[in-house]
């Protein structure tokens, strides 16, 4: 029998290891990022209120595209940074929840950079 490694219990394992050291206030919220096979999701959270500022993903109507490739993940990263621009927020604590940072996670970091927000 192969013993598969659970992969997802290993991520969880990396996310809450990270989130014991960093946390997001009003002034500089954290950017949650969460990836599934077919959708992206991306969050500003003030952790001290526990509120999410602000939030965009692949399963909002407006967008129309397959959410589960790089190309979705730049076009995220470009529509929270503007949400949050508009809000004043541009400095923000980055939490990629685990996951290595490269391909999906990492369009949508490089673009929510170009759009304004620095980490």
């Amino acid at each position: 029998m192969v013993n598969k490694p659970n992969t997802n219990k290993a991520r969880l394992h990396r996310h809450k290891r990270v989130r014991a050291k960093i946390s997001g206030t009003a002034d500089c919220p954290r950017l949650n990022v969460f990836r599934s096979v077919k959708h992206i999701y991306a969050q500003l959270i003030d952790d001290v209120k526990g509120e999410t500022v602000a939030a965009a993903s692949t399963v909002e109507k407006t967008f129309e595209n397959y959410g589960g490739n790089k190309d979705a993940a730049r076009e995220i990263g470009k529509t929270l940074a503007e949400r949050a621009v508009k809000k004043g927020i541009t400095d923000v604590v980055f939490d990629r929840g685990g996951y290595i940072y490269h391909g999906r996670i990492k369009e949508l970091a490089e673009a929510a950079r170009e759009g304004g927000l620095e980490f």
